[in-house]
């Protein structure tokens, strides 16, 4: 008969061994039309000299949304971002010599808003084009792909895009939001025209400045709107 892992006598040599638990923060920007994501290069331990995603070890007294904003404040300089909890991972051989278990963060940022300085264990940080994230530690490219699909899924239901793009946008900065999030060509009118029908967009009276194309119209997202309709029941879905 199987033995329960709850059950108070659980023999020792059945139970799993944790050895520590650890945070991981995968950062996306978007900076001048390119999805990027913020690195840390690592100024000691079994990794220093390489580059990996933003972590470390929690404190013992500390939960885990704390742990996150701490390392990623002290390793990058970003903080007072949301950071939402999207998975952990905790392959045996994930670390060398011990059982570690991570818990994976991600958020979406505008880079232009923060001053990145490293520090803590970090010897550098650094915004990286995504599709330049290679020979990441551990398995953070792991964590990359993982968190890259959420994003991705969520991107389509749920207005979260909105947070890379400035304040004031045009049409076409959350037509091309979209197309470098999701990697894929969207049909312009159709795209318009599913999102205007959203009604989630309030155009503003002004027009884009120092372009040397024709100056496109503002708009900007309305979130206390799509907060009322949610409550309605309603779906945004692109």
């Amino acid at each position: 008969m199987p033995v329960s892992p709850y059950a108070e006598n659980t023999p020792r040599e059945h139970a799993d061994e944790v050895d520590a638990v650890t945070i991981d923060c995968l950062v996306f920007g978007l900076y001048r039309g390119e999805l990027k994501v913020l690195l840390v290069r690592h100024g000691e331990g079994i990794k220093e000299g390489q580059w990996g995603l933003p972590g470390g070890w929690i404190n013992q007294n500390e939960d885990l949304d704390e742990a996150a904003a701490r390392l990623l404040k002290t390793l990058t300089g970003v903080q007072d971002t949301y950071l939402e909890q999207f998975q952990a991972f905790g392959a045996p051989d994930r670390y060398p010599g011990k059982r570690v278990i991570t818990v994976a963060y991600y958020a979406l940022v505008k880079p232009e808003h923060y001053h990145i300085v490293a520090g803590f264990t970090a010897s550098e940080v650094k915004w990286e084009p995504l599709h330049h994230c290679t020979n990441l530690i551990f398995d953070h490219a792991d964590i990359l792909v993982e968190g890259l699909q959420r994003l991705r899924a969520r991107v389509r239901t749920e207005p979260i895009g909105f947070n890379l793009l400035p304040e004031k946008f045009t049409l076409l900065q959350i037509q091309e939001l979209y197309e470098t999030v999701l990697d894929i060509e969207l049909d312009k009118s159709n795209f318009r025209r599913k999102l205007l029908k959203m009604g989630l967009l309030v155009k503003c009276d002004e027009k884009q400045q120092n372009v040397a194309h024709r100056a496109a119209n503002l708009f900007r997202f309305d979130e206390s709107k799509y907060k009322e309709l949610r409550k309605g029941g309603f779906n945004f879905d692109l």
